[in-house]
């Protein structure tokens, strides 16, 4: 009797092998985009503020030398954001993102040098520069890859690297500044040398293919130009919202409430733990809602969080108002990439050019607003209740002015039933 011939196993279709390369394409996209927002801002940015006592207590530099120098990076920020595209235009964008996430990491070690302030300011600008450009350029070249109802979660997990430098800043740093200033910046730099060997080869070397659009998930035209203004204006007001707890925080809970520095670190670690799962939250709920409903709803949330400071409701709300401003500090920023993408659909060159300008609107308010309410602060004797007002103002303003275009675009017509 013979024995049956064994089946053959069947071959994988074509597009069946097509689609799991594309998935892992776009997985590894997103891990790589992660590791340099984690690196250009989540530690280049972020580390320095707990870096700052241990710079001017260990005679690196004066007090107010020491604070220029922070300012550095915010400079450099903003010029990498101005520049990043036209970089990108002369080379292939892949090859810029590199070369950033090498340029911040080469920052981390040249610092642990503090030659003279032009050598600090020099790599300080640096590392914002390369930040800067990071932000404009890296996400806009891996969301494309991801098919449209993921893109919410995967900006999420693209910008919960900010969340997570800003919580290792309350938490690593303080590890590594037990073996010296300078061992704390070799640490900080072994970290993003080894986040840079993990995104290197990420990055897509080539467009995806042309998606098509899905029935009722776009306007039937374009929006004019007033959207898009209306959209920069609330992205750069909830800069300017943030920085209140961003610059003040702990010195609030520290100074302001008379609960000492520790406690004020506690809640700046629990700032970045918001910060870490916020993205992911937000962008899980605009993969369902639509990016446009999830962005009016995070500035209502935001208003009332940045409002609690202000109204003395105790340690439970503030404990809330720090996890739920730290969530919404990087988890609007995958908010409003996916909104453009929504009012620019099928135009990744209009959505690209978009996020630039929102970027620098960005930058230019939060380095305003920092600024700006510092001098409130120092002329108003420490006055913690009005920072967190205007803060609160700013973020109200951009509701409305969201509300307000939202009411003024006429919807499109409902096809007639027959």
């Amino acid at each position: 009797m013979a024995l049956p011939t064994p089946a053959r196993p069947r071959p994988i279709p074509y597009g069946d092998r097509a689609g799991a390369d594309d998935r892992r394409t776009a997985r590894r996209a997103v891990a790589s985009a992660s590791c340099a927002s984690l690196i250009g801002i989540g530690l280049a940015r972020f580390a320095y503020t707990p870096l700052l006592p241990a710079i001017i207590d260990g005679g690196w530099f004066e007090a107010s030398t020491a604070a220029y120098l922070g300012a550095a990076n915010l400079a450099g920020y903003l010029a990498g954001a101005l520049l990043g595209r036209p970089l990108a235009a002369r080379t292939r964008v892949p090859v810029v993102l590199r070369a950033m996430m090498v340029v911040a990491t080469a920052a981390f070690f040249a610092c642990a040098y503090p030659l003279n302030v032009a050598w600090f300011f020099a790599w300080r600008f640096a590392s914002g520069f390369a930040g800067g450009a990071l932000m404009v350029l890296a996400a806009p070249a891996v969301l494309p890859h991801v098919p449209p109802g993921k893109r919410g979660l995967a900006g999420g997990l693209i910008f919960m690297g900010i969340g997570v430098g800003i919580a290792a800043s309350g938490t690593l740093v303080p590890l590594l500044l037990r073996g010296g200033l300078q061992q704390a910046w070799f640490g900080l730099g072994a970290l993003s040398c080894l986040l840079t060997v993990i995104g290197w080869r990420g990055w897509p070397s080539e467009a995806p293919a042309a998606v098509r659009p899905v029935a009722g998930a776009e306007p039937s035209r374009a929006p004019g130009r007033a959207a898009l203004r209306a959209l920069y204006a609330e992205y750069a007001l909830n800069a300017a919202a943030w920085v209140p707890h961003m610059l003040f925080l702990v010195d609030l809970v520290a100074r302001g409430l008379g609960q000492g520095i520790q406690a004020g670190s506690h809640y700046w670690v629990l700032f970045g733990l918001g910060a870490t799962v916020g993205p992911i939250l937000v962008g899980h709920l605009a993969d369902r809602t639509g990016f446009g409903p999830a962005l009016r709803l995070a500035f209502l949330v935001e208003a009332g969080a940045i409002a609690i400071p202000a109204l003395g409701l105790g340690p439970s709300w503030l404990i809330l108002s720090s996890v739920a401003v730290g969530a919404f500090v990087t988890g609007t920023v995958p908010l409003m990439l996916g909104r453009i993408g929504e009012l620019l659909p099928g135009e990744p060159e209009r959505q690209k050019a978009a996020w630039s300008v929102a970027t620098v609107a960005f930058a230019l308010f939060q380095a305003g607003a920092a600024y700006g309410l510092s001098f409130v602060f120092a002329h108003t004797a420490g006055n913690y209740t009005l920072l967190f007002a205007l803060g609160t103002a700013a973020m109200v303003l951009a509701l409305a002015i969201d509300l307000g275009t939202a009411l003024a675009t006429p919807r499109p017509a409902s096809p007639a039933r027959p």
